[in-house]
């Protein structure tokens, strides 16, 4: 198995939205952003998947020294491998790939948030940095798209912790910032009942707004003279809005079931979201 067919193993079996706004990209930019998610997928793994803090710990340096090798071309790690090539192409910075494993790390710092200032920090190290990254992968020319990016990437990341609330409060995680739980008079341990209260419902529903204004303000962000290239972010946005719009649309009710969109459904949405990028850049041109 190449280092290549490595990385699309492991963006294909994850099952993410991501994976579908992938499928529209030049090869050539396909696999690099197939990489990083790989990367990403990695470093994630060993914070989800090892059970003792210490080993997590001692498996995130090892990818801290993993990056020191891509970047002095000698890779050990097939993501790494893919990886190499990628960053002088795309001119991918060392140290937002040591930022991503900070982010990871935190979730062995801290079980809770005391408040959306911290919350703000893990969100951009785990998804704005991403975002970053991915929106150079694409291309653009106007500097206002790396704040289109980083303020997608916060909208992707409060979507996915409203999403995952129980699940993370299970696992002893919580996202959501303690002060905001004290204010609407929620006790953590609520958090991990399958069962949702109208002061949940508030909660949940201050959540999803925050996570809505983030995605306003990207998009207001976003130049049209970039749109065409960073169409991958904006079919992720299409695909996160919908999951959102059904988490409401249930009535918050994220304790008692895990919304999700199924595979055909996320491809209908990458699909219909290119449609109309075109008629928009035809649209455009005409004017």
């Amino acid at each position: 198995m190449t280092p290549d067919e490595y990385c699309q193993k492991k963006a294909a079996a994850s099952g993410s939205s991501f994976y579908y706004s992938f499928l529209f990209l030049p090869p050539e930019r396909r696999r690099a952003i197939t990489a990083l998610y790989a990367f990403c997928r990695e470093v994630d793994d060993v914070v989800d998947e090892c059970r003792e803090p210490a080993v997590a710990r001692v498996k995130l340096d090892w990818w801290r020294e993993q990056v020191g090798k891509m970047y002095a071309g000698e890779p050990d790690h097939p993501v790494c491998k893919a990886l190499a090539p990628c960053i002088k192409t795309f001119d991918l910075p060392e140290e937002q790939f040591r930022e991503i494993i900070d982010g990871m790390q935190m979730d062995l710092d801290y079980d809770a948030y005391p408040s959306f200032t911290e919350l703000s920090l893990y969100c951009y190290r785990v998804a704005s940095v991403v975002g970053l990254m991915s929106a150079q992968i694409f291309g653009y020319e106007d500097h206002r798209t790396a704040r289109y990016a980083h303020d997608l990437g916060m909208a992707f990341q409060l979507t996915n912790i409203l999403r995952d609330v129980l699940e993370d409060a299970r696992r002893g995680r919580i996202y959501i910032p303690l002060d905001e739980l004290k204010r609407f008079e929620i006790d953590p341990m609520e958090l991990q009942r399958a069962q949702t209260s109208e002061r949940l419902q508030a909660l949940f529903a201050f959540q999803a707004e925050r996570a809505r204004d983030y995605y306003r303000r990207a998009f207001s962000h976003l130049p049209a003279v970039d749109r065409h290239t960073q169409r991958s972010g904006i079919i992720m946005a299409a695909i996160y809005q919908t999951l959102l719009d059904e988490i409401e649309a249930d009535g918050f009710h994220v304790l008692e079931r895990r919304v999700a969109l199924t595979p055909l459904r996320k491809l209908w949405i990458a699909w219909r979201t290119v449609r109309s990028e075109k008629r928009h850049t035809k649209a455009l041109k005409k004017v």
